[in-house]
């Protein structure tokens, strides 16, 4: 399994989402309607730099009330399970009530504590807030939703696989995400897909070169789109 040495994260932050989802199916590992976040996640801080990172999975709940007392208590035990995750990490959390996002579980203090963590981003199929604020210390939100309150945000269980806007994820998976949204990297290839990406790219600028052309045919181009794959 490749590591995410500070060089090879490096490369991945001057890459983007299409890219490394063209990339992946150069290696024909899985289905090309597998492997990523749909439409409802979405990433929340365009600006900001790409990240790739190990995932570290929880379950959450938001609505029901706990049966005593106004509040759950905080699961730190689930601080423990972050750090035994290879950094950088990024905070995989899927809402399992029946209408995800009714109350954030990550807004401005979670997002210090997870970053101090190590972790460099957060992605649920539910809300976040707090989003002036994170946004400030360089801390990315993929999301479906924003809520101002946290209602009755409580971890339910961590480190389990879990589907965010489905994306099935798994302890340990490596993760990109940038503006166009979030995927997973096949372990295998993580080292090759820059070098991939710099292929496919040369491929696509001979097209875009053509389309530009006075040379320009519909035959010449099918030859070229071809060779894309």
């Amino acid at each position: 399994m490749s590591v995410l040495t500070p060089e090879l994260v490096d490369h991945y932050q001057r890459l983007d989402g299409p890219s490394v989802a063209n990339a992946i199916e150069t290696f024909d590992l899985r289905l090309r309607n597998e492997g990523f976040a749909d439409g409802r996640l979405r990433c929340l801080f365009p600006q900001q730099t790409p990240v790739i990172g190990y995932a570290v999975t929880a379950r959450i709940r938001c609505s029901a009330p706990p049966p005593i007392g106004h509040s759950y208590h905080d699961r730190t035990d689930w601080w423990n399970y972050i750090v035994s995750q290879p950094a950088p990490r990024i905070v995989v959390v899927q809402d399992v009530d029946e209408h995800p996002g009714l109350g954030s579980f990550v807004g401005d203090v979670h997002a210090h504590i997870l970053k101090a963590l190590g972790c460099v981003a957060h992605a649920t199929n539910g809300s976040v807030r707090d989003l002036d604020a994170v946004s400030r210390i360089g801390f990315q939100f993929f999301a479906s939703g924003i809520s101002v309150s946290h209602a009755f945000a409580h971890i339910v269980d961590f480190g389990q696989s879990v589907d965010v806007c489905g994306l099935a994820v798994s302890s340990g998976d490596v993760l990109f995400g940038d503006c166009g949204g979030l995927l997973s990297v096949p372990p295998s290839i993580v080292g090759q897909i820059p070098d991939a990406v710099e292929r496919m790219q040369t491929k696509e600028a001979h097209v875009i070169a053509f389309c530009r052309s006075p040379q320009f045919s519909i035959d010449g181009l099918r030859t070229l789109v071809r060779d894309l794959g």
